[in-house]
């Protein structure tokens, strides 16, 4: 489970790594950031079994959290009892496989999504984007009042996510932000420890 602040998430994005997946999820996984989220969206669901099954064995071995994403019935079938759900598909889900898990996590990107998330069972949400973003080229971002408000709303831990880096990951302290979620930076970085280290400095 996740626990206290301020904490850091990494999401995974295979097609952004400069080395092999495996090697630089085991580099971060090891640099200090507090679970990994394997996105991988792309994937069929018999492809992403593989690389979950890879990827839960390196977080286990480097003692951080995984949370598997969309593909409950893998999670399901590896025993991983952390999961990622877009909020439609959420909505969705059935009462008894959302039983099975212990840790249910949806992004949002209103006050209003907030509302429905804590109503369907999210344990926790990422608010987004908060800042500009590649990910998102063309999308006006929502900026740091609306993360402030999606804070204020929710009864749960709030994770920023969105353009957010060691140039402005302080700001979102401000905002009563749990913690904050990173994509790109992870992926890509030169030295994960390095970067994990800059996005906590307060400095």
């Amino acid at each position: 489970m996740i626990t206290c602040m301020f904490k850091i998430l990494s999401i995974t994005n295979r097609r952004l790594c400069k080395e092999d997946f495996k090697i630089r999820i085991r580099k971060v996984a090891l640099s200090g950031v507090d679970a990994v989220i394997l996105r991988e969206k792309d994937l069929s669901e018999s492809e992403y079994l593989m690389y979950a099954t890879e990827v839960l064995k390196i977080c286990e071995e480097c003692g951080i959290t995984c949370i598997l994403h969309t593909f409950y019935n893998v999670a399901k079938e590896l025993g991983c009892r952390n999961i990622h759900m877009p909020l439609s598909l959420l909505e969705r889900m059935d009462a008894c496989d959302k039983d099975f898990f212990d840790m249910i996590g949806t992004s949002v990107h209103s006050v209003e999504e907030v509302k429905l998330a804590d109503k369907l069972g999210a344990r926790y949400v990422l608010a987004g984007h908060v800042f500009a973003t590649d990910c998102k080229k063309g999308l006006e971002p929502r900026g740091l009042e609306f993360l402030s408000d999606v804070c204020d709303e929710a009864d749960m831990p709030v994770f920023a996510l969105g353009g957010i880096g060691p140039e402005n990951a302080k700001l979102i302290r401000g905002t009563g932000a749990y913690g904050l979620a990173v994509m790109s930076g992870l992926m890509d970085c030169d030295n994960p420890t390095d970067y994990v280290n800059s996005l906590k400095a307060e400095e």
